[in-house]
């Protein structure tokens, strides 16, 4: 059975390992996070043998196997196994029933998205999600990644435009005229996350922001202006 042993570590179940799962597990054992997933595939399994020892063959999702594996002991539980509807929503109900803090769960669909909100899961589209990033890269030249966390709020990573270089983070004042806030700024490759209100934006500078997408294009049209 599965239990927490790092202190004050955060444990992470993941319930499928298809490519989203495996992908997110992958990425969870490289940061050295508490790790345990399961799926039904002994050949998934065993490739993720490699980055934790906490991976298992589950044949079945009910709650009493899943209480088997030690999954309650997690911090947050990610069902990553949306295509089978069925059994996606189940097993979430499983989850959510067993008392894990947080459960979070992919769907296919708006519809299904909200029966799993429904049942107390965070819900993540991961297909739409991947092109929506897509769609705003491809769409404005200087966005060099932009994340979706909300319909009002995103993050995003862009290339500094010229209309900024040597004025200051005070003089432009984005969060008053765009509604956009600097998260951080990388300069000559290093990250400054306390941005100095006196700083000034040179070449090749990335400014890292949150905002909605509508303060985003308020700030693209304008810079565009000023070129």
């Amino acid at each position: 059975m599965f239990g927490k042993k790092k202190k004050n570590a955060i444990a992470y179940g993941i319930v499928g390992l298809g490519r989203f799962g495996e992908a997110l597990a992958t990425e969870l054992a490289r940061s050295g996070a508490e790790l345990l997933v399961m799926d039904r595939e002994e050949e998934r399994v065993r490739e993720m043998r490699e980055l934790t020892e906490n991976a298992l063959v589950v044949n079945t999702l009910d709650k009493k196997t899943l209480t088997e594996t030690g999954i309650q002991n997690c911090d947050i539980a990610v069902v990553c196994i949306g295509e089978h509807m069925e059994s996606s929503i189940l097993t979430t109900l499983n989850l959510v029933s067993l008392g894990i803090p947080t459960v979070i769960a992919k769907a296919t669909s708006p519809e299904h998205g909200e029966i799993l909100k429904r049942l107390g899961a965070q819900v993540v589209y991961p297909e739409r999600d991947m092109a929506i990033r897509l769609a705003t890269r491809l769409s404005n030249s200087r966005v060099l990644d932009f994340i979706q966390l909300s319909e009002k709020l995103n993050i995003t990573k862009l290339s500094v435009p010229d209309a900024l270089v040597q004025k200051s983070v005070v003089e432009l004042n984005l969060r008053a005229r765009f509604g956009l806030n600097i998260i951080a700024i990388e300069h000559n490759g290093q990250v400054i996350e306390h941005v100095d209100p006196n700083y000034r934006f040179c070449p090749g500078d990335i400014l890292i922001l949150s905002g909605s997408k509508e303060s985003l294009s308020r700030f693209d049209r304008w810079t565009d202006k000023q070129e």
